[in-house]
């Protein structure tokens, strides 16, 4: 599946953006915070997709960066909050707002947002409050930072698989505590002291056997 998508744009619409690559213009469903990072009509840009395919629609989603995808991902976790739910979200919040609403506990502030009832509001912040899938802290907001840490590729592996990613690091680091315990066995090398190779090897091995249970 393709990551972005670079070429020209040709139209802006509400929640819709027009982008010509070699000559195929696509219809990208966007955010409105979206349109306002992106370039102007006739220029270059890059957009980040994710693509929805179901039995009865194929939808493809455009963000201006990969951060703002991985907060469309996060609200997507969200029991009642769909694609296009998340999409009307953060087109009525500006990204940096959102996540301090988020990360402050600020039910009222996620109230205001036009057509996000109360009850998403609690939703959103027993979900996400903490948990969000961000690189870096915003300013006057403690952020937990999701990077992946030492064994990122293989978190990355396992979820360009379509393993949910925080459920892949919780596994990998419930793993790294196991087997840094374990008691080597006939003279064979610790965990901690194999080369990085092998500890990504039997990681990726484990964890595949864990997510699947």
């Amino acid at each position: 599946m393709f990551n972005s998508l670079t070429g020209i744009i040709t139209g802006k619409f509400p929640q819709k953006l027009f982008l010509e690559t070699n000559g195929i213009e696509w219809d990208i469903i966007v955010p409105d915070t979206t349109l306002d990072d992106l370039p102007k009509l006739g220029e270059t840009a890059r957009v980040f997709t994710w693509m929805q395919h179901t039995d009865t629609a194929m939808n493809l989603f455009g963000f201006a960066s990969s951060k703002d995808r991985d907060l469309f991902f996060d609200l997507n976790k969200v029991e009642g909050v769909g694609p296009k739910s998340a999409i009307k979200i953060m087109s009525n919040i500006q990204r940096d707002q959102l996540i301090q609403s988020l990360e402050s506990g600020d039910l009222a502030a996620l109230e205001k947002i036009p057509g996000l009832g109360k009850k998403t509001a609690q939703k959103m912040l027993l979900a996400l409050k903490g948990k969000l899938t961000l690189d870096e802290d915003l300013p006057g907001v403690k952020v937990v930072v999701n990077r992946g840490g030492e064994y990122a590729d293989v978190v990355s592996a396992l979820a360009n698989m379509g393993y949910d990613k925080r459920d892949v690091e919780s596994c990998i680091s419930k793993l790294v505590e196991e087997l840094n315990g374990e008691l080597p066995q006939g003279g064979e090398v610790a965990f901690k002291d194999k080369t990085r190779d092998a500890k990504e090897e039997i990681l990726f091995r484990r964890a595949i056997v864990a997510l699947a249970q």
